[in-house]
Order: structure tokens, then sequence, then C-alpha cells
């Protein structure tokens, strides 16, 4: 089994509303239809109406959608990407490999899942497309992205479910040259713009800025944050 990962560009002028509706009452269908082997969409909709904790490129408009397709083999993505074709303005793809780090249920931040296929998803999710820095070599970034970076934000963030995608290759042409996407499932809008809930802080001032200095420490260690796509989102378990 392989999954794909297709993300989704609008007009940065479409309602919210109106893109949900057609996301999940038009694509979604179409896309069940085919018989996926599971299937989410993540949607920037009103219900992740926050400022994201970071975004990068200044002159570019962020994505609206992230939709993850499992299939038997790659080789029958073509039906699929017809019909994300008509999902926003423009779309990429990529052939990813999934590490679920932590799921609903495996730590205190959330219980377990209970909720059927295709309602939204609690809290709220934060999709982060990743740039390996030219300066870092490949096995370098990766060892740190898995040994450092991974355990150190599940220490010091309350992240309710973890999911690292990393980048094997596009499978559309002119795919930005991304080498992960991470999605982060968050208890609630108030644990991503709130620093003390973010940072895992406990209502202590020196406990926020010591977080804060050894999440940044280990970021940019192997990430240009200038260069980080970060968008808050609401998650669809469509097919699970």
């Amino acid at each position: 089994m392989e999954k794909l990962i297709y993300i989704v560009w609008d007009d940065p002028d479409t309602d919210r509303d109106v893109l949900r509706a057609h996301l999940l009452g038009e694509i979604a269908p179409r896309l069940l239809a085919l018989d996926p082997v599971r299937l989410s969409i993540n949607i920037d909709d009103e219900d992740a109406d926050i400022p994201s904790p970071i975004w990068g490129p200044e002159d570019e408009e962020p994505f609206v959608a992230q939709v993850s397709i499992w299939l038997e083999t790659l080789d029958d993505r073509h039906p699929y990407e017809n019909v994300l074709a008509g999902a926003g303005s423009r779309y990429a793809g990529w052939l990813v490999t999934e590490s679920l780090c932590a799921d609903y249920g495996s730590n205190e931040h959330s219980a377990g899942r209970d909720w059927p296929d295709g309602k939204r998803s609690p809290g709220v999710l934060t999709v982060a497309c990743l740039e390996r820095p030219d300066r870092i070599p490949y096995d370098i970034w990766v060892e740190h992205w898995h040994t450092k970076m991974s355990p150190v934000s599940g220490e010091l963030q309350p992240r309710a479910r973890y999911v690292r995608n990393a980048v094997v290759r596009a499978v559309t042409p002119d795919a930005p040259d991304y080498a992960a996407i991470v999605e982060e499932a968050w208890p609630s809008k108030e644990h991503v713009t709130d620093p003390m809930l973010f940072y895992n802080a406990g209502g202590s001032q020196a406990r926020l800025e010591e977080n804060m200095m050894r999440m940044i420490e280990v970021v940019t260690a192997f990430l240009d944050l200038d260069r980080v796509r970060n968008v808050t989102m609401s998650e669809y378990l469509l097919k699970s």
C-alpha cells in the first residue's frame, strides 16, 4: 500500500464555507466512489480560522487543503488526480512514507477516537510543508528530524496526533521541492494560539521562555523558518 498527499491551492478570496462544501460535498464523494484504501481531507475552513504559528515566504498564497489517499499502488492514482483537478485552482502531489508517531488516545492530550468517518475531528490541525536546506545532507536532516525534533516537540507541545510524512518523490509536474509534510492535531484552538498551552508552560513565564528557546534551537537546526509553510485546518477522516 502507498500513501499519496496532494496539496490544493485556490483563490484566496474564496469563501471558506463554499470551499468546505465543495470539497466535502462534491470532491470527496467522487474520490470515495473510486474506492481508495483510505482517504482524508484537511481543509482551511471557518472552524480552523486562527492564525498559523508560522508561515513562510510572504509572496506565496497559503494552500487551502491537503488530501491524503492510500492506494494499493500509485499506478492507480490518475482517476483521483482527474477529480482533484476540480478541487481548486491548482494542486500538486507526492508519494510519501508515513510515520504515525502519536494517535488520538496515545497520550494525555486527547481521548481515543470515538467519532465516525466523515465527521470533523475535534480540535484543530496544523499542516506544515517542509523544505530541506541545501546546507544539510539528507541523512543528517532526517536523523535530526526523527531523533531530536520529534522527541523534543513531543515533550514540549500538547499534540493529540502527530503524523510525519517523508516525501519520496513528486508525482505531479512542477510540484514544490518539499522534503516532508507534517500533520499535527491539537486539542483546541487555544492550544495553538495561547503560548502557555502551545509550549506546555503550565502558567510559568520562566518555563515558557525555556521551552520556547529549546523549540527554536531544535527547529532552526534543520529548517529555515522563513521557508516553512504551515496552515491551520479542520481534519476530516473520510475512510479509515
